[in-house]
């Protein structure tokens, strides 16, 4: 088993920066690779970022890609999401993942979830 446990949301104006931090307690975090997802109202669930077990693999989604940068600290496990030039439809729950090893971007390819944190941009 693997807790995952998310932080680091809140309420920003369009334009700040978030850090979301995702901290790991059980298996041997460095075996995982770490996804991050979000959830709008009303909207289903949407990749936004992944990390390979390496750390040297990263793959991000379109709406994100140039703004958030996905990143990891193995000795402290822990994973972040650094989220720059927030937009207004950012806005959205979001969730850390983990799953063995390699990159995903489907969420039922992923075996650990955390709660989530509810990130907020406001106009």
């Amino acid at each position: 088993q693997v807790q995952l446990v998310e932080s680091g949301g809140g309420l920003v104006q369009a334009g700040g920066s978030l850090r979301l931090t995702c901290v790991a307690s059980g298996r041997t975090f460095s075996n995982y690779a770490i996804g991050w997802f979000r959830q709008a109202p009303g909207k289903g669930r949407e990749f936004v970022a992944v990390i390979n077990w390496t750390g040297r693999t990263t793959y991000y989604a379109d709406s994100v890609k140039g703004r958030f940068t996905i990143s990891r600290d193995d000795a402290k496990n822990t994973g972040y999401l650094q989220m720059n030039s927030l937009k207004p439809e950012d806005t959205a729950i979001y969730y850390c993942a983990a799953r063995p090893f390699n990159t995903a971007s489907n969420g039922p390819d992923y075996d650990y979830w955390g709660q989530g944190t509810q990130v907020t941009v406001s106009i």
